[in-house]
């Protein structure tokens, strides 16, 4: 069964930095897609970014030059690298996994952890 741990969350002032990791147990994670999805209060989780296991990654608009997601397999971790925060960044953020259909089409995500940028 693969389990993911989020770690790296925490407070920071508008324009600050933060590094967000996801570490995978329980799963081959060199045949799966890795993704960061976000979900603030009253809103519906939505996707922020996410890297197939090619290393091809695609963002959100709205993170687009200021978030970077990396992958590491031989470290079975995902990182999201966030830069020049804005308030509306904050929010709980998820690590996901979704393996390849051909291995079952699993999904597994991690507990989540919070981002709050304030001044």
């Amino acid at each position: 069964q693969g389990q993911l741990v989020e770690s790296g969350g925490g407070e920071v002032q508008p324009g600050g930095s933060l590094r967000l990791s996801c570490a995978a147990s329980g799963v081959d994670f060199r045949i799966y897609s890795m993704a960061w999805y976000r979900q603030a209060p009253g809103k519906e989780r939505e996707l922020v970014a996410l890297i197939n296991p090619r290393h091809v990654t695609n963002s959100v608009d709205s993170v687009k030059g200021r978030f970077t997601i990396s992958r590491d397999n031989a470290k079975s971790t995902v990182d999201l690298q966030m830069n020049n925060l804005k308030p509306e960044d904050s929010a709980v953020y998820y690590c996901q996994a979704e393996g390849p259909f051909w291995a079952g089409g699993k999904n597994y995500w991690g507990q989540g952890t919070q981002v709050t940028v304030s001044s």
